[in-house]
């Protein structure tokens, strides 16, 4: 597995870690954003990522049914992950702003779904796929991300198994320091903000 120093390396190495002033898809403003999308566009470096993830995962989790990832951060990672544990892996896509299951994939009802995206800050995206679990009558065993830069204060009510957790300080808007006033702050996700 990788260690936390070798995967802060790969992520600069990708461009995966950025600097500026951003602001997150939950609206809230960071100094720092980890743009996974770098990371992915590299194959054989998110190989790496997404190996030692999996072997985290499989030390963890007994039972795994399913892989359910939100479009659209999570479909590369899930896919992967899927791959390597030998998973049935769906995605759930935004309609209307809500997340819903399409192209017929479906949760059976008791079936164990490993939630496996990007990266969780405030897990807001990995919450409303876990409603679609259930809604389903099924059991979210646990979440899985590259990146886990939560810092312990997300609302999810299962374990999060991460490659890397970093600690990126987050602030409201009207609570910015003053570094981050002086700098025009960019919205590089992709949800959209309320």
């Amino acid at each position: 597995m990788l260690s936390y120093n070798d995967s802060l390396k790969i992520l600069k190495e990708t461009n995966a870690l950025l600097e500026g002033h951003f602001i997150l898809s939950s609206g809230l403003h960071s100094s720092q954003y980890v743009q996974c999308a770098q990371l992915l566009s590299k194959p054989f470096k998110s190989a790496e990522f997404c190996k030692s993830l999996a072997d985290k995962i499989n030390n963890e989790i007994k039972h795994i049914d399913l892989i359910l990832s939100p479009a659209m951060g999570g479909i590369v990672i899930g896919y992967e992950i899927g791959r390597l544990l030998k998973k049935e892996t769906i995605f759930s896509e935004r309609v209307n702003g809500k997340f819903e299951l399409r192209r017929d994939f479906k949760i059976k009802k008791n079936q164990k779904i490993l939630i496996v995206e990007d990266v969780i800050t405030t897990g807001k995206s990995s919450l409303e796929c876990s409603s679609l679990v259930k809604n389903a009558e099924a059991e979210v065993v646990a979440y899985a991300c590259l990146i886990d830069r939560s810092n312990g204060k997300s609302q999810l009510d299962k374990k999060i198994i991460s490659q890397i957790e970093i600690n990126i300080p987050t602030y409201t808007k009207d609570n910015l320091p003053k570094e981050l006033n002086s700098i025009p702050a960019v919205k590089p996700g992709s949800r959209e903000l309320k």
